[in-house]
C-alpha cells in the first residue's frame, strides 16, 4: 500500500473522476476525507468506500464558499492534525454561446474551478507542512489546451488552473509538490460509445475514471517525489492527433 495512513482530501467525490480517485486512494491505504457539496452523493461515496474496507469520512463542503473550505480544513486538523494529499477535483461546466455567457455564469465557474482550488491549497499548506511533505493535485482539462465554441468560461478556468499549479509549486516547494492532471474524453455515463469515438484516440479507446485515478496515485505517492509544477495529459493521445474533415 503506497499511501498507508496518508491523510488525504478529495473534492467533488459524488461521481465520476472524484469518486474513482477517492476509491483508489483508499485502496492504497489512505484515509480519505470526502469533500462534496451534495449530502446524498457524499454519503453514498462514503458508504461505498467503507463497504470496500477503506477509511473514509464525508465532510459536506462547497468549494465556492471560503467559509466552507475553512470548516473542511479545521475538521481535518482537529481529527488528524496533518494532511499529505489534496486533490482539487470539484468543478462545473457551463457551456453556452459567447453572447449568452453571463457575468453570473463566468463568476460561478471561476469560483468553483479556480478560486476553490486556490483557497483549498492555501488552507491545506500549513497542514502539509506539519506532515513534513505534501502533494497537491489539480484536476484541469484538455480544454485548457484545445477548445470548442462556447467554452470560454470553462476553458479559462482550467487554463488558469495550470498557471496556478506552476505558481503554487514555486511558492510551496520544496516541502509541498503541486501538479496538474488534464483529463481528455473520460466516459462518465451509461450511454454506449461508438467505434468512431474510440478511433479518435491513438490509444484505441475512450478514457475511464480509473485512468485518471491511477495517475493521481502516482502523483500522490513518493514515487513522484522529483516531479512538481508539471501537467500530465491523460487523453489516450487525442490532443496529438490531427483530424481532417473530408
Amino acid at each position: 500500500m503506497r499511501l498507508h495512513n496518508f491523510i488525504t482530501i478529495v473534492t467533488g467525490v459524488g461521481r465520476g473522476i472524484g469518486r474513482a480517485v477517492a476509491e483508489a486512494l483508499a485502496r492504497e491505504g489512505a484515509v480519505v476525507i470526502l469533500a462534496e457539496r451534495s449530502l446524498e452523493l457524499g454519503r453514498q461515496t462514503e458508504a461505498h468506500i467503507l463497504g470496500l474496507g477503506g477509511k473514509a469520512h464525508f465532510v459536506e463542503t462547497d468549494v465556492a464558499d471560503p467559509l466552507s473550505i475553512r470548516k473542511l480544513m479545521d475538521w481535518t486538523e482537529n481529527h488528524y492534525g496533518q494532511l499529505h494529499v489534496l486533490v482539487n477535483n470539484a468543478g462545473i461546466s457551463r457551456f453556452a454561446p459567447l453572447e449568452e455567457t453571463t457575468v453570473e455564469t463566468w463568476d460561478e465557474t471561476m469560483n468553483v474551478n479556480l478560486r476553490g482550488p486556490f483557497l483549498c491549497s492555501q488552507a491545506a499548506a500549513p497542514l502539509m507542512r506539519q506532515a513534513g511533505s505534501g502533494s497537491i493535485i489539480n484536476i484541469s482539462s484538455t480544454r485548457a489546451l484545445m477548445t470548442e465554441p462556447g467554452n470560454e468560461a470553462y476553458a479559462a478556468s482550467k487554463g488558469g488552473l495550470l498557471s496556478l499549479t506552476r505558481a503554487l509549486a514555486n511558492s510551496l516547494g520544496p516541502i509541498i509538490r503541486v501538479n496538474a492532471i488534464l483529463p481528455g474524453w473520460i466516459h462518465l455515463t451509461d450511454e454506449p460509445l461508438r467505434p468512431e469515438d474510440h478511433a479518435q484516440h491513438p490509444a484505441g479507446r475512450v478514457g475511464q475514471p480509473d485512468d485518471v485515478a491511477n495517475a493521481c496515485l502516482f502523483l500522490a505517492s513518493h514515487d513522484s517525489s522529483f516531479i512538481t509544477g508539471q501537467q500530465l495529459v491523460i487523453d489516450g493521445g487525442m490532443t496529438i492527433k490531427m483530424i481532417y474533415v473530408e
